[in-house]
């Protein structure tokens, strides 16, 4: 299993070029794989970047790297859900679940202003959740959370414990989240796609799980981002955890 022998398998695709040159973001995909199934994993990756609904890329960069480190198991976060009406609703339902992490309206409202002025960032953007600036230092970048993965076998175990429908969105942004709010300086999670054609967002934390909300922007609407609030911490060594520490998710 990964455990043992494990690839980091990380795939990014624009058009106009590479990102860094000003190309616009079609894909990304991040990803663990076992040496046999290297093949087989990198292919999925590659038809994601080229049946993509934001466009054809004509720049793709692929990186596999050998993982030295160990790999950490992680539960799954709870899931739950909202059907909400109409994009107002979603976003009051955000706002709302983010107050329950225990975040200020201020903050809020300041990053949710933020998110919007940095569309065009590749990754996603850190804020300090007492004073709402943006902290990461990455600019364009953003912050990138890699060697992450979810074996199938688990993932089918999980499917059918807690009675949910297998979703290969909802099972990538699952073990995302789950990364994300298991480093104790993280209070909350907010994301929803650049995807035009996919609507749903979430807010995630381990005091409110992973929670979907059905309608986060318009459709057809090619922006989106990523925020994670998080405490006063040193700002290199939380990028250093989602960018390199390995994890898998396991359980239930």
């Amino acid at each position: 299993m990964c455990d043992k022998e494990c690839l980091s398998i990380r795939m990014r695709a624009s058009e106009g070029g590479a990102h860094e040159e000003g190309g616009k973001h079609i894909s990304g995909g991040e990803i663990l794989a076992i040496k046999s199934e290297m093949i087989e994993r990198t292919t999925d990756l590659l038809q994601r970047a080229f049946s993509h609904q934001r466009g054809e890329p004509d720049f793709l960069q692929l990186t596999i790297e050998k993982v030295k480190e160990p790999v950490h198991h992680l539960k799954p976060l709870p899931v739950s859900y909202t059907k909400v009406k109409n994009l107002v609703h979603g976003k009051n339902v955000a706002h709302d679940l983010l107050k329950l992490t225990g975040l200020e309206d201020g903050v809020i409202l300041k990053a949710l202003e933020l998110l919007e002025k940095y569309y065009d960032v590749r990754g996603a953007i850190m804020i300090d959740a007492a004073t709402g600036e943006r902290i990461d230092g990455r600019h364009d970048k953003g912050v990138r959370v890699s060697r992450l993965d979810w074996e199938q076998k688990e993932y089918e175990s999980w499917l059918t414990s807690t009675n949910i429908k297998s979703n290969k969105r909802m099972k990538e942004a699952l073990t995302l989240a789950t990364k994300v709010s298991s480093h104790p300086d993280t209070i909350a999670e907010l994301c929803y796609s650049d995807d035009p054609d996919y609507i749903t967002g979430y807010v995630a934390s381990k005091k409110i799980g992973y929670h979907r909300i059905s309608q986060m922007k318009e459709l057809g609407d090619e922006n989106g981002g990523r925020i994670f609030f998080v405490r006063q911490c040193h700002v290199p060594s939380y990028i250093d955890y989602l960018e390199k520490e390995p994890i898998l998710l396991k359980g239930v």
